[in-house]
């Protein structure tokens, strides 16, 4: 099973601890179990599956899901205190909240060139509540293909304390490309221009690099 590099050290560190007190026999191998099983939970959170996209290029027009998760919103932007959590301009928006039994590594859920990012620090509110869009740990990233621009948020919640961008101004990245990672609960928002389709609803499953969720109008 792939591994994403940042999560060696969750998954390393309880491992002596636990070596140490199976060696040391009798009830000290007890202890060991809890550390074992931490081990084998953070295996599971920062393992990265190979997605249909790594194999089969998505369709030109095809908007994928940046993540595993279910969907929270579809269609309009959210409402929330101000200031209003979505771009300026006119944009739908879905977003995808991660359990902490998700797969956590990101992919972009478009292609083109990154425009614009951004990091903003802030307070660790649940991932699903409406203030956490513009109060919680946030990285945008604006994507643009020559006409077409989408713009996607990494966020995090009440559990997770880091957010890891592996791209920024001028990379170019592909349709389901990875492009990063959330640690533990968090939360995926993908602003759309109107004038695409949104193919999923909420309370919808999806998974990242292989779920359609939104489509372009077909070039011509």
């Amino acid at each position: 099973m792939r591994i994403d590099p940042a999560g060696w050290p969750f998954v390393t560190v309880p491992l002596a601890p636990a070596a140490a007190l199976a060696l040391a026999g009798g009830r000290a191998r007890l202890a060991a179990a809890p550390l074992l099983a931490l081990s084998a939970y953070m295996t599971l959170f920062f393992r990265d599956p190979e997605r249909r996209c790594d194999a089969e290029p998505p369709g030109p027009d095809d908007v994928l899901s940046p993540a595993d998760g279910v969907v929270m919103v579809a269609g309009e932007p959210q409402e929330g205190v101000a200031p209003e959590p979505a771009p300026d301009g006119g944009w739908q928006q879905v977003s995808v909240f991660l359990s902490v039994v998700d797969v956590h590594v990101n992919r972009a859920p478009y292609r083109g060139e990154v425009v614009e990012s951004s990091y903003q620090k802030g307070s660790f509110l649940a991932a699903y509540r409406k203030e956490s869009a513009h109060r919680n740990e946030r990285s945008e990233l604006w994507l643009r293909d020559g006409d077409r621009t989408v713009v996607f948020r990494q966020l995090v919640g009440v559990l997770a304390r880091r957010i890891v961008t592996r791209t920024g101004v001028g990379d170019r990245l592909e349709t389901g490309e990875r492009m990063g990672l959330m640690k533990f609960g968090s939360r995926m928002d993908v602003f759309l221009p109107r004038s695409c389709t949104i193919t999923v609803s909420t309370g919808q499953r999806v998974r990242g690099g292989e779920t359609v969720i939104a489509r372009w109008p077909a070039a011509g």
